[in-house]
C-alpha cells in the first residue's frame, strides 16, 4: 500500500497537507511545526497500551508525509502531480520514524506533553492559533479543532467563544460554514466528545482510582459538568440560528482542493 493510500487509511484523506493542518502554501517551518503539533496527537506515548498500535501506525504515516512535504523536490512532484516517489530517498528503506522525530524535536516525557498542554491552553499562542485555523479552513469547525494543538472536543465551546469574539471584533471574516454550521455535525462531534469522557473514566478505573470515593465523584462530576456544558452549547447554537443552519453529507493521487 503506497504513502497516500494509507493517508487514507488512517486519516480519511490522502492530502498530505491536510494531514499536518497546514496550506498548500506553507513555508517549511510552517510545515514543520504541523507536523510537531499533528504528531503529538498521536505519539505513541500518549496511547492507551490498547491503542499503541494504531498510534505508532499513524505516527509513522505522519512522519512518511512529513518526509516528503519536506523534501523540496518531492514536494514539488507532490504538487505538479500529486503522487509521492516511494522509492525516493525520502521514503526509502526502513526508517525508524521515532527515532528520525527524536532528531527533529527534542526528547520529550508524557510530563512534558502534560506541562506544555497545560501552559498552552489559553495561552496568546493558542489564541493566535485559533484565530488562524479559522482563517484557513475558513470557517470549518471539524478541521478547526483537528488543527488546534491539544484540543480535544469539550474545548469546542471555549474555543468557539473565542472564534466569535474575534468576528465581533472584526479581527476575522465571518464564514457562513462557522455560524451557520449544520446540526448534524455539531452532534457527531457531541458524541465524540461524550466517547472521550467514557474512555477518561475507564482509563481511571484501570488505574485503580475507582476506589476513591472523593477522587472518582470528582472525574464523575467532570464528565457531567462537560457534557452539561456541551449540552447547552449545542441549544443556544439552536436557539440563535434556528432552522437556518444547512444540512449536510487503491488510490494513488491526492484529491486537490482549497483549504
Amino acid at each position: 500500500m503506497g504513502l497516500l493510500e494509507q493517508c487514507e487509511a488512517a486519516f480519511g484523506s490522502p492530502d498530505l497537507y491536510r494531514l499536518l493542518g497546514v496550506r498548500r502554501e506553507a513555508s517549511p517551518e510552517e510545515i514543520r511545526r504541523g507536523y510537531h503539533r499533528a504528531s503529538l496527537r498521536v505519539h505513541p506515548d500518549r496511547a492507551e497500551p490498547e491503542e499503541k498500535e494504531e498510534a505508532t501506525r499513524r505516527f509513522q504515516i505522519l512522519g512518511k508525509a512529513y518526509a516528503v512535504l519536506s523534501d523540496a523536490e518531492q514536494r514539488a512532484v507532490y504538487d505538479e502531480q500529486g503522487t509521492v516517489d516511494e522509492e525516493g530517498e525520502a521514503l526509502r528503506g526502513e526508517r525508524d520514524w521515532q527515532e528520525y522525530w527524536r532528531l527533529l524535536f527534542k526528547k520529550i516525557t508524557i510530563k512534558d506533553i502534560k506541562d506544555f498542554e497545560k501552559s498552552y491552553k489559553d495561552s496568546e499562542e493558542e489564541l493566535a492559533d485559533i484565530k488562524a485555523a479559522y482563517v484557513d479552513f475558513e470557517g470549518d469547525m471539524d478541521r478547526i479543532m483537528e488543527s488546534v494543538l491539544c484540543a480535544d472536543y469539550t474545548d469546542e465551546p471555549r474555543i468557539r467563544r473565542i472564534i466569535e469574539e474575534a468576528i465581533d471584533s472584526g479581527e476575522v471574516p465571518s464564514y457562513k460554514g462557522f455560524v451557520k454550521e449544520s446540526k448534524q455535525k455539531m452532534m457527531a462531534r457531541k458524541r465524540r466528545a461524550e466517547k472521550e469522557a467514557r474512555g477518561a473514566e475507564k482509563a481511571k478505573d484501570e488505574l485503580g482510582l475507582g476506589g476513591e470515593d472523593d477522587l472518582k465523584a470528582l472525574i464523575q462530576s467532570r464528565n457531567k459538568d462537560r457534557k452539561k456544558e456541551m449540552d447547552d452549547f449545542l441549544a443556544q447554537l439552536e436557539a440563535k440560528y434556528g432552522n437556518n443552519a444547512k444540512k449536510g453529507g487503491k488510490k494513488t493521487t491526492a484529491k486537490k482542493g482549497k483549504k
